[in-house]
């Protein structure tokens, strides 16, 4: 029981910051009608700024927050007013064009990360990396509960942002019938180009508080981006609280799976828990949450 409860605990944890991940898809998805297959390499990004941060000015790497998400803001900002808007307007025989200009955006920024750092694997520790908190029998390691509690925050200011200022009302009004947002004076386009980089600087954090956890090199994006479209699908295309409860059941499901089955299987079992839900409960966790 004691194994399965620190397997249930770690995967929770783990699952909050998964969350945060897949909001930043979901509200790109919702605005933009898109999947954003450059979302793992945004978070890529930022951990390789956490990583220098660290490196050349000793800063912690929660601490480098402050830094790598307004860089990532910026960054969607000019990849979305200079990359992906001039698409919409043009005529194509691909319906979703934008969606193949994520996938290049994603692969310029691997290689160039690649060119910068190699292939090597980075990481960064702390004076507290191996500290651990102890609830009886189970262990809760401490960069995990800040990355957690951090990832809690950013999603509570989100939600606040979102329903109680007029710049997230419009965000919301635009994702829900962008029609009908229009004709009530929200401007649209200033609006997807504001959540391309919101979606961004949200994925920014999430890669931030995971460095301190995982080991860095140029493709780890490739498959949290995977990872951020399977809680995109299991949380209901375009709810922000499905996506948070669509990342905690895949945070446990991999926990558990490396835990009873070997952390080979610890994806496998994500992707099989995926594939259920779209086969059993084809609007996925949308269906059970209001927003």
């Amino acid at each position: 029981m004691t194994v399965f409860l620190q397997s249930l605990v770690s995967g929770f944890l783990i699952g909050g910051i998964y969350g945060l991940i897949g909001i930043g898809m979901t509200l790109i998805m919702g605005v933009m009608g898109i999947i954003n297959l450059a979302h793992g390499q945004l978070m890529m990004v930022a951990m390789y700024i956490t990583y220098v941060c660290n490196f050349a000015v000793g800063m912690d790497p929660f601490l480098s927050l402050v830094v790598s998400m307004p860089a990532l803001f910026l960054l969607g900002l000019i990849i979305q007013k200079v990359l992906l808007n001039p698409l919409a307007e043009v005529e194509s025989i691909l319906p979703h064009n934008q969606v193949l200009m994520t996938v290049g955006v994603g692969m310029v920024l691997t290689e160039i990360a690649r060119f910068i750092f190699t292939s090597d694997y980075k990481s960064v520790t702390t004076s507290y990396s191996g500290n651990a908190l102890f609830l009886g029998n189970i262990s809760l390691n401490f960069p995990m509960i800040i990355s957690f509690l951090i990832a809690v925050i950013l999603t509570a200011l989100l939600f606040w942002f979102l329903l109680k200022t007029d710049l997230g009302r419009s965000i919301r009004a635009t994702a829900q019938d962008k029609e009908a947002a229009v004709l009530l004076g929200v401007n649209a386009g200033r609006i997807t180009v504001i959540t391309y980089a919101l979606g961004s600087a949200l994925v920014a954090a999430a890669g931030t508080v995971l460095l301190p956890i995982f080991y860095l090199f140029p493709d780890i994006g490739r498959p949290f981006t995977t990872k951020a479209f399977v809680i995109t699908i299991l949380g209901g295309m375009g709810s922000t609280v499905g996506a948070i409860f669509g990342g905690i059941v895949l945070g446990i499901a991999e926990s558990l799976g490396a835990t009873y089955f070997g952390m080979e299987y610890r994806e496998i079992v994500g992707f099989v828990i995926f594939l259920l839900v779209l086969v059993f409960l084809p609007g996925g966790l949308k269906r059970l949450t209001k927003v």
